[in-house]
């Protein structure tokens, strides 16, 4: 381990290294949260509004084209961090600083010429040329908690990532609509560039003091090895069972906001109080599973979101059939649908760092959101559109959802049992 010098001089200060955790901190959480509010909004809703309302494809066609994107991100991210971790990229900041700075400028130029694109031809072009820079992006930028993140604290920097992203999600901009989300993208993307352009291509103490803070984190909390030897849900099961959260959650949400009787109640509501009662309870659900995230381990953290979101779509669809009677749609169904979100976003930021080292955090960072987040959310946000263009109706459609979450809810805890249940027999059976 490399010697971390306690200070430096800067603009007449002493900078130590309480100072340059801070700045680690904030620079993590600033990439990851504009990251994570630039693909919630503009790409996963401003590209369905894109290529329907604005080029005029139908929804059918664009779940097609959200499919294609969704598995060309992937390929690309799983390219991408295989050659980091080979390289040694990595572990290596200004490298990673380097091909954030791209991907930045890049998705800024894409974003600022979505709004001109008229022909489905150029739609599909643009999706291509985007799912290739977000899939580079998704190993440089979400494997930052894992350099600049002690795992101490893992649970609380994600929660106020997550719970940031959401807030100003919910709140802005108040039209979700592409020109709007163009202008509000472009206007942040730029001084981003520039800022961490300079960062990765002149040689600043900043970089260099967040460098030697690597030496600090040390492996993630579930990849140490008494923990691999205690624990029964490894990394290809928590990949599994995350994969299946995203899908649920994209795959009911989005039916959810085009619904009539729900537009009151939900993120595209008119009023902005009930946008402002959805925001805060994002920062309180993102709170909660920070605090859970520190206190539990994976497989109970991952009842807690089955368990969300099978009583949540239970929620929905009995309003639905109770519906005609007059009942208002109550904000308990949207307080317990953003308990869920900032319940699994909140893992997803942190889980994936905490089961690596510095030899797989690329590729592990990469298998682990580009299929369980990325590749599960558009999937998912490609067949809720072809749902919607079947014809399915709402209750239909939130039938399916309820009974995969159910499913998932009951299934889990029992295959759980089962495994440790298979573990212990062995065990007394062993000579």
């Amino acid at each position: 381990m490399s010697a971390i010098s306690p200070s430096v001089r800067f603009a007449g200060r002493t900078v130590t290294e309480r100072h340059v955790t801070i700045v680690a901190y904030t620079f993590c959480i600033a990439v990851l949260t504009a990251g994570y509010y630039y693909n919630l909004t503009f790409v996963q809703l401003g590209l369905i509004d894109l290529g329907t309302r604005v080029v005029g494809m139908s929804a059918g066609a664009v779940s097609a084209v959200m499919a294609v994107m969704a598995l060309g991100a992937l390929g690309t991210a799983m390219s991408a961090a295989l050659i980091m971790d080979a390289r040694g990229w990595t572990t290596d900041l200004p490298t990673k600083l380097k091909m954030i700075s791209v991907v930045i400028g890049f998705q800024t130029g894409l974003t600022i010429a979505a709004p001109s694109i008229s022909s489905p031809t150029h739609f599909v072009i643009w999706v291509a040329a985007s799912s290739i820079s977000i899939g580079v992006g998704i190993p440089a930028t979400f494997s930052l908690v894992g350099d600049l993140i002690a795992v101490k604290h893992r649970g609380a920097v994600a929660a106020v990532m997550a719970g940031a992203a959401f807030f100003t999600a919910a709140l802005y901009p108040l039209d979700w609509r592409l020109e709007e989300f163009a202008v509000v993208m472009s206007v942040a993307m730029v001084p981003a560039w520039i800022i961490v352009s300079i960062l990765a291509f002149r040689r600043t103490w900043i970089v260099e003091s967040m460098s030697r803070h690597r030496d600090r984190v040390g492996p993630g909390r579930f990849c140490r090895d008494d923990v691999r030897q205690r624990a029964s849900l490894g990394f290809g099961g928590i990949v599994a069972a995350m994969f299946f959260a995203f899908f649920i959650d994209s795959l009911g949400f989005l039916r959810i906001i085009d619904a009539p009787v729900y537009i009151t109640t939900s993120w595209q509501s008119p009023e902005i109080e009930t946008r402002a009662f959805i925001a805060v309870a994002h920062v309180v659900g993102a709170a909660m599973a920070g605090v859970l995230y520190t206190a539990l381990g994976r497989r109970w953290l991952l009842v807690w979101i089955f368990g969300l979101f099978a009583f949540t779509h239970l929620l929905y669809t009995f309003h639905i059939r109770t519906a005609a009677d007059g009942l208002e749609p109550p904000l308990a169904l949207p307080l317990f649908y953003v308990l869920a979100v900032s319940f699994y976003t909140t893992l997803n930021f942190a889980i994936w760092p905490d089961m690596s080292d510095s030899s797989n955090l690329a590729t592990r960072t990469a298998i682990g959101v580009g299929i369980a987040g990325w590749l599960a959310s558009f999937l998912s946000t490609s067949l809720a559109l072809l749902s919607t263009w079947a014809g399915v109706s709402l209750l239909e459609h939130l039938t399916y959802v309820n009974a995969l979450a159910l499913l998932l809810a009951v299934g889990f805890p029992v295959w759980l049992y089962v495994r440790r249940a298979r573990s212990l027999a062995f065990r007394g059976s062993a000579p």
